[in-house]
């Protein structure tokens, strides 16, 4: 699934970048949406990172070390990429904003979803912290063995 997913983005993000390199739009012959397609160049790179950082976890997973401090570097920088998603999905908004005037709701509920993307970046990461509290009893549980190894 993870490949598929990341198959189909870069798809479509190659397509972006070819159609912001293109020039103009092919419908009306007028200039690219410029801001909205760099933008979306940006939210699917966000996408991906979080891919590829998913991909790697779900190996540790398989390999057993994942309650390792190895993880939190991936753990952290799928955080981060949460983060630019809403900014960039902050920026789509404001990009967007000015043809709304008629209809502001769509900008607010456009800001409302924004919110939720942090929304789950807070979510991932409470997820760290019991990442966190895994590895050191981990660790502890390592020491503890091998004291009982020494006594036996």
């Amino acid at each position: 699934m993870l490949t598929a997913v990341l198959t189909g983005t870069l798809f479509v993000q190659a397509l972006m970048v070819w159609a912001l390199a293109g020039g103009n739009d092919p419908e009306d012959g007028s200039h690219p949406l410029t801001p909205l397609r760099v933008l979306t160049i940006l939210g699917i790179g966000a996408v991906q990172v979080c891919l590829v950082c998913v991909w790697r976890l779900v190996t540790m997973v398989r390999r057993g070390t994942v309650f390792s401090h190895a993880a939190f570097r991936y753990v952290d920088v799928i955080i981060g990429a949460i983060v630019s998603a809403a900014l960039v999905w902050f920026a789509v908004t404001a990009v967007n904003a000015p043809g709304q005037r008629d209809d502001p709701g769509v900008s607010l509920i456009m800001g409302g979803i924004g919110v939720a993307v942090l929304g789950v970046a807070l979510i991932v990461l409470v997820l760290r912290m019991l990442l966190a509290q895994a590895v050191a009893r981990e660790v502890e549980a390592a020491r503890m063995r091998a004291e009982l190894a020494e006594v036996i």
